[in-house]
């Protein structure tokens, strides 16, 4: 255990002491089919996580298995792993559960990450936890130190996956968000930067860790980023069909059924590209007919059945024809800018106009010194099958199946925005 600096050895040896009745009983019991898919859940956060959002703390350690439930916090992504492991960990307890701290990053000064990784009694710790959160950071350090060279799972990585099997939560923020699908952003330029040079494999995207399967794009720091626009190009990149982006301090639990529940502060944006088309005959990126659906709390989404159901105190608020209150044209000169999106689609839902605009332009750093500012066109459509619902009370909006295409402006076109 030398390879642990002294302060997580402590931590982590006062949690295996607690573990030691569970994780015997897990080495000892006969081996058996592993299910079919996993009977876990996920919680999957956008970032910014409060201490004092009790709604997303307390369904994780609920998840986990209740009051006294034993989870393991991987801060493997934080460039300060001691801080952050302890932060999350004390966090978790304060909401009733048993948190250790697993000390495996390639931050951690004095010790060999890769042997940490295969330590089979720190993986059997994890294994006979209910739980194991992912710090946020950097993406890249989680897979780094727990996928081999070979693109295999390490013995740690195997007993997450265990946890997630036999019913546990598997719970992440910000970069832990980021590894749920197979795919994740690695080491991605800005949106606007995405959308001119599309993406890489390698450099902008790497494999991730696939809990929530591989059919479905995960992405995190959604709304306040306007990171809706940088999912596109990676998910025709990679060929999927579906992505969901949880917006900060908001979560995405994902029960073994594959039904998504948005709890938190915010919501997410779920994209749907299966119609969606590309033109190789026009400049630069461009997608015709994306639909967007944006997720407020309280709603729940069936990933099999691709069902929405409003959040309860929304299922009598659907906007019928003829309640539009707005009658003025719908347009952004900031598409990307902090929570654009979602209110332009709320003003377009709750309108009389079936179209809008919202620009994305870039200055000099696109194009060198000198060159025109460059940029992008969203138009958003409404469609028949366009829905909206809200709650009156606190104005806020469910929207479903809105057109989304984009395409490249003429250089010089418009004016010069922030990036």
């Amino acid at each position: 255990m030398r390879i642990f600096s002294l302060r997580l050895r402590s931590l982590f040896q006062a949690a295996l002491l607690a573990a030691m009745p569970l994780a015997h009983a897990a080495a000892a019991a006969p081996s058996v089919a592993t299910p079919a898919a996993p009977q876990g859940s996920l919680v999957i956060v956008g970032g910014g996580l409060k201490a004092d959002n009790a709604e997303i703390w307390q369904r994780i350690v609920s998840l986990a298995g209740g009051p006294g439930a034993r989870i393991a916090v991987l801060p493997s992504a934080s460039a300060n792993p001691e801080r952050a492991g302890q932060w999350i960990s004390e966090r978790l307890n304060s909401y009733g559960a048993a948190a250790f701290v697993v000390p495996l990053s390639v931050r951690l000064a004095d010790t060999d990450f890769r042997k940490v990784a295969e330590d089979a009694e720190l993986a059997g710790a994890v294994r006979g936890a209910g739980g194991v959160f992912f710090v946020g950071g950097d993406q890249s350090r989680i897979t780094e130190a727990l996928v081999r060279a070979d693109g295999s799972r390490t013995a740690v990585l195997d007993a997450v996956w265990d946890v997630y099997r036999r019913g546990g939560v598997v719970a992440g923020d910000s970069a832990g968000a980021a590894i749920m699908s197979s795919t994740m952003f690695y080491a991605p330029n800005s949106v606007l930067a995405t959308l001119h040079q599309g993406v890489a494999d390698g450099r902008d995207i790497a494999p991730g860790l696939g809990f929530i399967g591989d059919d479905v794009f995960v992405d995190q720091h959604l709304l306040v980023r306007g990171r809706f626009a940088r999912m596109i190009p990676a998910m025709l990149k990679k060929g999927y069909k579906f992505g969901l982006g949880i917006d900060e301090n908001t979560a995405m639990v994902v029960d073994r059924r594959r039904q998504v529940e948005i709890i938190g502060v915010k919501g997410a944006l779920l994209i749907d590209l299966t119609r969606a088309t590309t033109d190789s005959a026009r400049a630069g990126f461009n997608v015709s007919n994306a639909v967007l659906s944006y997720l407020d709390r309280g709603d729940r989404y069936d990933l099999a059945s691709h069902t929405f159901t409003p959040a309860p105190d929304k299922a009598g608020g659907r906007l019928a024809d003829g309640r539009e209150l707005l009658r003025q044209p719908v347009y952004s000169s900031d598409i990307l800018g902090r929570n654009a999106v979602v209110e332009l689609m709320e003003n377009l839902i709750n309108n009389h106009e079936n179209e809008a605009i919202g620009i994305a332009t870039s200055g000099r750093e696109m194009g060198g010194e000198g060159a025109p500012a460059t940029g992008f066109q969203f138009t958003f459509r409404k469609t028949p099958d366009s829905v909206g619902y809200v709650k009156p009370e606190t104005h806020s909006y469910s929207i479903l199946n809105m057109r989304l295409d984009i395409r490249q402006l003429d250089p010089g076109a418009v004016p010069a925005q922030r990036n």
